[in-house]
C-alpha cells in the first residue's frame, strides 16, 4: 500500500507492515485455493453435503480473515483517526463493520 491512497472513504495515511499484509494475504491465498477446490466437487458432482461442509468452512476462514482485517485497522488505523479527530474514518469503519456482519 502507498503512504497515501484514496478509498471509498477518504484517505488512508497508515502503511500497514508486511507482515500483517502476508497474513491477510496469506489466509485469502488459502481460501482461494480453497473455494477452487469447491468448484472442483461441484464440477465432479460430489456429495452436495461435502461441498456445503466445504462452503462452511471457507465461511469461517473469510470471517477470520475480515476480523484481522479488522483488529489491524482498529490498532492502527483507528487509533490514528481518534488522535486526529478523524469523525470521516471512524464512521466509515462503523459502516464497514455493519457489512461485515451481515
Amino acid at each position: 500500500m502507498s503512504e497515501e491512497h484514496s478509498h471509498e472513504h477518504g484517505p488512508h495515511t497508515h502503511v500497514h507492515s508486511d507482515s500483517e499484509k502476508k497474513s491477510v494475504i496469506s489466509r485469502l491465498n488459502r481460501i482461494i485455493g480453497h473455494l477452487e477446490a469447491i468448484k472442483r466437487m461441484v464440477e465432479n458432482d460430489e456429495d452436495c453435503s461435502q461441498v456445503l461442509t466445504q462452503l462452511a468452512a471457507v465461511r469461517s476462514a473469510l470471517n477470520g480473515a475480515g476480523r484481522l482485517v479488522l483488529r489491524n485497522h482498529i490498532d492502527h488505523c483507528i487509533v490514528e483517526a481518534i488522535e486526529e479527530h478523524d469523525t470521516e474514518s471512524i464512521s466509515a469503519l462503523n459502516d464497514a463493520i455493519d457489512k461485515f456482519l451481515k
